[in-house]
């Protein structure tokens, strides 16, 4: 059997659809696994690239795979939209993430630290704040 070189997964709240390639593209397996399962699973893979649409979710959960020994490639998921070839669903999502990352003038998004999400966080809730500010003291002067 064929070794595994790329495994694309669709994150989900509870549920990920996982799609395994080896080198040329063949499917090797196809599964839906709950949160509790993913790490776990992944753990006994062989080192491999793990491609994910880029998120939130994503950047922990890239961490977590870099730690197994994987290599992490985020995708923005507009890059990952024109591979999916059948109607939209978990199964062809996770088809279409690896499709995406195999090819080579693919663009990849950098995984973020923890510090570095928390910043972007913080900018976004601030530039928040400022416009919901803003949207008060125009309401005020009405």
């Amino acid at each position: 059997m064929a070794e595994v070189a790329m495994i694309g997964i669709d994150l989900a709240k509870r549920v990920f659809q996982l799609h395994g390639a080896c080198a040329n593209g063949t499917v090797i397996f196809r599964k839906k696994l709950t949160r509790i399962q993913l790490l776990a699973f992944m753990s006994k893979q062989p080192e491999c690239t793990v491609a994910m649409e880029a998120c939130a979710t994503a950047h922990s959960w890239g961490r977590e795979f870099e730690k197994l020994g994987h290599t992490v490639r985020l995708i923005a998921p507009n890059y990952v939209k024109p591979f999916v070839k059948r109607q939209k669903n978990d199964v062809a999502d996770a088809e279409a993430i690896v499709e995406a990352a195999s090819r080579p003038t693919m663009r990849f998004v950098e995984l973020k630290s923890e510090a570095q999400q928390a910043r972007a966080m913080l900018f976004r809730t601030r530039q928040m704040f400022v416009g919901q500010r803003t949207q008060t003291i125009n309401a005020s002067c009405d």
